[in-house]
């Protein structure tokens, strides 16, 4: 006999449960679970060990599913009212969600903060970019998009399953950066801004602004000194993810291992 359960009806509880979570970051924080959308987010899931709760596939497709995970099969119409993609990739899965509060120490040399980054599109590439340049972690202060909103997941391209990310108010990320020794430097102007190509990158933590704001004073505040990203006078900004690259590729090249 299949293990696997056939669900039609749009009102079936995982079904209700699934929307929920697409829609709601209150609810996905009181159940400990995200959706993911799509077969390379699943390869890579399974691939870093990732708890996957759920797979849901459309009808007569075969993909994987770890023992122990509910393994469901829905007509092609329902997988597409579930998906948040305009073209569905045919499987969509849940995945217990890591904690996000601060560790007791940190442990590595170079991490991002994002302060107020509010687009999950951002927030999603500036965690893929970090995992791919070397972070050894994404802190988020107050005002940043969800880490787990299926938008943020799907930009992360598998890092949220490799690269941890963590919740912090000011006070506590000052706290962890002054027992880890490493200093807090932001991108913005003030008197002591150094351009971002000479400044010592290879132990700190630099912080990401909003879109629209930038850094807040409040963040400002903390910070050691700031870097500026060389740029025609005639603009006045970079998108808070490429900026995110930029910082990252310096860390780099100021002797970090990748």
């Amino acid at each position: 006999m299949s293990s696997v359960e056939h669900i039609t009806s749009r009102q079936n509880p995982l079904v209700g449960h699934i929307r929920r979570l697409n829609a709601s970051r209150a609810y996905r924080r009181e159940r400990g679970e995200f959706v993911c959308d799509g077969p390379k987010l699943l390869a890579e899931a399974l691939r870093w060990g990732a708890e996957i709760t759920a797979v849901v596939a459309e009808e007569g497709r075969s993909v994987p599913c770890p023992p122990g995970a509910r393994e469901v099969s829905v007509p092609p119409e329902l997988l597409k009212s579930l998906s948040t993609t305009e073209t569905p990739q045919g499987v969509l899965f849940l995945c217990r969600a890591p904690d996000l509060s601060a560790p007791d120490k940190l442990t590595g040399t170079r991490y991002l903060v994002l302060d107020g980054v509010q687009d999950p599109g951002n927030v999603g590439t500036v965690w893929r970019t970090a995992d791919a340049f070397g972070a050894d972690g994404l802190i988020l202060l107050p005002g940043c998009a969800d880490p787990f909103s299926p938008k943020t997941v799907r930009a992360t391209m598998g890092a949220c399953f490799r690269l941890p990310v963590w919740e912090m108010e000011r006070e506590t990320l000052t706290a962890r950066l002054t027992d880890a020794a490493l200093p807090l430097y932001a991108t913005a102007l003030r008197a002591d801004t150094e351009d971002v190509r000479r400044a010592d990158l290879r132990r700190c933590a630099v912080v990401i602004g909003s879109e629209g704001k930038g850094v807040s004073e409040e963040t400002l505040a903390l910070c050691g000194q700031t870097l500026k990203i060389p740029m025609r006078a005639r603009c006045e900004s970079l998108n808070a993810a490429v900026a995110a690259s930029v910082v990252l590729w310096e860390m780099v090249r100021s002797g970090l291992s990748i």
